[in-house]
């Protein structure tokens, strides 16, 4: 079998996951923060130890606060949902964004009167228009303005600092969605110009499924959105005004946060961009010059890194991934992959949203040979 959905989750992960998770599950795999025994204040010591793993990997001192969810959907709910609008405020998206986000969004649309603001992009090379967004803010100042990295749709490298650096020129807030970047590229170029930064433990950070969160890079103020107990001060009604503890109710996933745990040790952010960079090229290249498929790419082929949307002539994106699975063992991804706004700049809907590959550190030339060998026998 070889995996080509790394997208939405990677998979294998390192060993060293998988021995930590094991280990922690079976020795204390107890309620952090709800006890004073020497169990409970090991579970508490390894969530410390991750957050300054976290930190480390951002290039961030130890002032920013580190807040653990279980996963980085409810994170941006926690951030998106935790800021306060002004009635005809202005929140610029891409049209990358994950439903995560849009969807959330969408939501503060219909409660707040806001206005969702889409950046320009460029028809021809699925890029964002700089000069023109540049343009907007002018005409429609920025109040916040929430982007992903690195899109899970077509492996586009989105221009952060410059729409972010803008983007602060009104005073903007800027939160960063690093699912599909924090692990393959270095998000310290970009942080000067963020305030909050989500982030996902099972994609390329390599952790398990059950952890993600977000980092407040700067002082920026939230409210809770999720309510519930944190193991103190239980008598009052009101969420804990600590920055981080306010944002963590209930028990946390001390097993999920091992893995996450021995991933940032093990993780080598450098190593995984050149082999995916290396892998993505390699797939380009192969597929280039087969006429029956079209690849969406970014113009500049530096701006991409990782994924490959496709569709091939002839079929809908839904019928290959199934024809991929069922004759040739290839697992990936099929459809319009919880991202709405791209796919009518992508014009796939004829095939039903796209076939997309999403590679791995542990994926190899070979895996990326048989996949193109099956899509020529299609």
């Amino acid at each position: 079998m070889i995996y080509l959905d790394n997208a939405a989750t990677t998979f294998p992960k390192p060993e060293a996951v998988y021995e930590k998770m094991d280990e922690v599950n079976r020795k204390y795999a107890v309620n952090a923060g709800r006890g004073s025994y020497k169990l409970a204040q090991e579970a508490s010591s390894l969530i410390s130890e991750t957050k300054s793993l976290i930190r480390k990997h951002m290039h961030l001192d130890i002032d920013a606060s580190v807040v653990f969810s279980p996963s980085i959907t409810i994170a941006l709910n926690q951030i998106i949902n935790g800021l306060s609008y002004r009635e005809g405020a202005n929140i610029y998206i891409s049209p990358y964004e994950h439903n995560a986000v849009a969807r959330t969004l969408h939501g503060i649309e219909q409660r707040c009167k806001v206005n969702i603001r889409l950046l320009p992009t460029d028809p021809d090379s699925y890029e964002i228009d700089i000069e023109k967004t540049r343009y907007e803010f002018v005409k429609n100042k920025p109040d916040y303005i929430i982007l992903n990295h690195v899109s899970n749709v077509t492996g586009y490298i989105l221009p952060i600092r410059d729409i972010f650096k803008e983007g602060k020129k009104y005073g903007s807030i800027n939160v960063l969605d690093s699912a599909q970047s924090f692990g393959l590229i270095d998000v310290n170029p970009v942080m000067d110009e963020v305030d909050i930064v989500a982030f996902a433990g099972h994609k390329c950070l390599y952790g398990p499924f059950g952890i993600g969160g977000f980092v407040c890079v700067n002082s920026i103020g939230l409210s809770s959105f999720i309510m519930g107990g944190t193991g103190s001060d239980s008598l009052n009604l009101d969420m804990p005004s600590d920055s981080v503890t306010k944002f963590e109710p209930a028990s946390p996933n001390i097993v999920a946060i091992a893995g996450l745990n021995a991933a940032l040790k093990v993780l080598d952010i450098e190593g995984n961009r050149v082999h995916e960079k290396e892998l993505s090229d390699y797939l380009v290249n192969r597929l280039s010059n087969n006429k029956k498929v079209k690849m969406y790419l970014p113009g500049n082929p530096d701006n991409h890194i990782g994924i490959v949307s496709l569709i091939v002539e002839g079929y809908d994106s839904n019928d290959v991934g199934t024809i991929l699975d069922e004759d040739f063992e290839i697992c990936v991804r099929t459809g319009y992959h919880c991202a709405p706004y791209i796919h009518a700049i992508l014009k796939d809907e004829k095939h039903k949203g796209t076939v997309r590959i999403g590679l791995s550190r542990f994926n190899t030339k070979e895996d990326v040979d048989k996949l193109v060998d099956a899509l020529i026998e299609l």
